[in-house]
Formats: C-alpha cells, sequence, structure tokens
C-alpha cells in the first residue's frame, strides 16, 4: 500500500470557508478512506484472469454510496461508511 504524498484534501485545512469541527472531521477522514479504497480497487482490478473482479465491484458500491452520503451531507451514512470503509483491506 502506498502513502500519501501529496494531501489531496490540503484544501480542507486552508479554506477561510471550511469551519474546523466533528463533521469537518468525518468529512475529512471519510474522503481519505474513500481515496484509500480506490487504491485498493486499483489493485484488485489488476489481478490477473478477474480473480478480483469480486472484491472490486463490491469496493466500487461501497464507494458509491459513501460518497452519495457526502453529497447529500447525511451524517449518520457518513459514519457508517466511514466505519465499512475503515475496514476494507
Amino acid at each position: 500500500m502506498t502513502s500519501i504524498k501529496n494531501d489531496p484534501l490540503s484544501f480542507l485545512n486552508n479554506s477561510p470557508g471550511v469551519q474546523g469541527g466533528a463533521q469537518t472531521d468525518l468529512i475529512q477522514k471519510l474522503l481519505y478512506e474513500i481515496i484509500r479504497v480506490k487504491e485498493l480497487i486499483t489493485y484488485y482490478d489488476s489481478i490477473p484472469n478477474g480473480a478480483g473482479q469480486l472484491g472490486s465491484s463490491i469496493l466500487n458500491e461501497l464507494v458509491t454510496e459513501a460518497y452519495n452520503s457526502l453529497v447529500n451531507y447525511d451524517t449518520v451514512l457518513m459514519k457508517k461508511y466511514y466505519d465499512l470503509l475503515l475496514n476494507c483491506d
């Protein structure tokens, strides 16, 4: 697993319009997990003979639902998908 060298979410820390707090922390943590799991998806897709297709499709569905929880700003679902993505490997 590679670590993120350039912080793709640095704009959250530097933006004057984003207020700090528990909800911002949850959003940022969920975004990091989405990025991490997308890296896992590319790993599963690279497994020869389609052996990783099931894992890839499950992770894709989780990422899609996690993203939708962010778009809808549903904090209950954000927490749920954060916990689910946190345990993906």
